[in-house]
């Protein structure tokens, strides 16, 4: 793999670009399985519309693997580590053990490896796809390609970069509820940056505002909505389609609180059909029968919208991939499964919401039963040896409680919500405890119930903190003082796993203290070597 840039530029820090990849495919079957192509120009790698959709997979690659620290990747941004660190800024799961410490415990600084690597590979994947729109633009004028073919790829191209730009004002910015994304944002980048253009001119881009960052985000997703395919033949789930750009709209709009525009868009992919069961008009997307064949059959399932593909040559190793991360060292059976550093939270596996007989208990957790490590563990991700599971970026659950949550807001009592919720919720829970409208006394309370749902049917899928953030200036539903939840330490979880228990339903003490809102690692710092080679860009307050 050829890196096209000034390597005096790149070791100054600024990382606002990434190598072009250039990738051959050894299968038919997975993107990820890949070699290098010879090292090619610029002007070359989009001289054939074969060598094009070799640049579109390694854009695809960078997503997946990324280069950590230098070296080799640990899945940042998107194969792994955004579901990781997200957890980790969360409750919903407990650190066992020191290697998200960091993250957990919020003793982040400019120069942790965790945050820093997140902006990086983040802007890297940004500048990949912006080096791709350029070259693909310039093989349309050429001829190469014509302008349909151009346009479908630089929507896939787009949608990455929204992707990307969003996670970075999920990570480094005060979120848009606060003020109206008045608050200071990211630098939206849009010019890639080559061997033959210059860094400084992106030197010069603004901080800007979290609103304009997410104006910028809605105009990418809305022409990769017109581009994009409604479906593909091959690489259904792991390449963006029209689908997709408008499920992950659904998101953004719920953070900006934009509920008549979540409503809007959801009603493209089939939410506003009066009744349950749900299936989009584009993409045909439905939920699956059971909550695990999403995981089970990762690779080829209705609900999954769009995910990022793992395979044994491309993940984050055994320092980064999901199974390995997320897996309990031994399971049941005794059988080696991962290496046990992040447990699920008893207080979650106890809670009043998750009722006694949900399927999500028994398919999608797993106890490890070592003498001394009772805990459970998620039990989404289940190959460790070769780490292929797909990291899931979104799901059809997650449009439909969308859409819920938007319906339950605007109008009390709404029975759309009621029937969107309960599409999700009831494949997994007993008869008996299915909920009707009279279940719930309160606007409020048929809402906690949504966000309740969340958080059993997403967990380890990293949307707990984007829902901690957006949901801070909520005096209803924000965690105490609308900041850094409190988190249970490992001293406090007892070996004999009398932690977990649906039965009593203890509670376990939360012995690390909720940061406020007004703290200033609420939200991360950008990185010293970011700072160091862009004076332009200004720091995060208290850092």
């Amino acid at each position: 793999m050829r890196n096209y840039l000034n390597k005096n530029i790149f070791k100054k820090g600024l990382y606002i670009f990434g190598t072009l990849t250039l990738l051959t495919v050894s299968s038919c079957k997975k993107y990820t399985e890949l070699s290098p192509l010879s090292s090619l120009s610029e002007t070359t790698a989009f001289s054939t519309p074969a060598n094009i959709e070799l640049a579109m997979a390694g854009v695809y690659n960078r997503a997946t693997v990324g280069n950590y620290n230098g070296g080799g990747g640990r899945g940042y941004p998107f194969g792994a580590a955004s579901i990781e660190q997200s957890e980790m800024r969360g409750e919903d799961m407990v650190n066992l053990a020191t290697f998200f410490q960091i993250t957990y415990e919020s003793t982040i600084t400019s120069a942790t490896a965790n945050n820093v690597n997140m902006w990086e590979q983040l802007y890297a994947l940004i500048n990949q796809c912006n080096v791709f729109i350029d070259g693909v633009t310039a093989a349309s004028t050429s001829g190469v390609i014509t302008p349909d073919v151009a346009n479908s790829y630089i929507g896939e191209a787009k949608f990455l970069r929204a992707l990307a730009h969003h996670e970075l004002v999920i990570d480094f910015c005060r979120p848009y509820v606060d003020g109206n994304g008045s608050k200071a944002g990211v630098p939206y980048r849009t010019t890639g940056v080559t061997s033959a253009t210059s860094v400084e001119t992106q030197k010069v881009i603004p901080r800007g505002t979290v609103a304009e960052d997410y104006t910028k985000i809605l105009a990418d997703l809305d022409f990769a909505e017109t581009n994009l395919p409604a479906t593909r033949s091959s690489f259904k789930l792991t390449r963006a389609t029209k689908g997709a750009a408008i499920a992950l709209k659904t998101r953004v709009k719920l953070h900006m609180n934009d509920f008549a525009g979540v409503i809007t868009e959801g009603a493209k992919l089939g939410t506003s059909a009066a009744t349950a069961p749900y299936t989009s008009p584009i993409g045909s997307y439905s939920l699956t029968s059971s909550p695990d064949a999403p995981f089970t059959s990762f690779s080829n399932n209705t609900e999954s919208i769009f995910s990022i593909e793992n395979g044994a040559a491309s993940n984050g190793g055994v320092n980064g991939a999901l199974p390995n991360m997320f897996g309990p060292a031994k399971n049941d059976l005794n059988a080696l499964v991962g290496r046990g550093l992040i447990a699920t939270s008893p207080n979650l596996y106890n809670a009043s919401y998750w009722v006694t007989g949900d399927k999500r208990r028994s398919l999608l957790q797993i106890q490890q039963s070592t003498t001394g490590a009772k805990y459970f563990f998620n039990y989404k991700y289940r190959d460790p040896a070769t780490s292929t599971d797909y990291a899931p970026i979104i799901r059809y659950a997650e449009v439909l409680l969308n859409v819920a949550e938007a319906y339950s807001r605007t109008t009390a009592l709404d029975v759309r919500a009621l029937n969107l919720l309960n599409a999700v919720r009831n494949r997994s829970v007993p008869i008996a405890n299915i909920y009707t409208i009279v279940n719930f006394a309160s606007q409020t309370s048929l809402t906690q119930a949504i966000l309740n749902e969340r958080r059993l049917e997403f967990a380890g899928e990293g949307r707990r903190w984007p829902d901690i953030t957006r949901l801070s200036q909520d005096a209803n539903f924000q965690v105490a003082g609308g900041g850094v939840p409190a988190k249970i330490l490992v001293t406090a979880l007892s070996g004999t796993g009398s932690n977990y228990d649906v039965v009593l339903r203890p509670t376990t003490v939360s012995a690390k203290a909720a940061l406020p809102y007004t703290d200033n690692k609420y939200i991360w710092p950008i990185p010293t070597s970011e700072l160091n080679a862009n004076p332009n860009l200004t720091q995060n307050p208290g850092y």
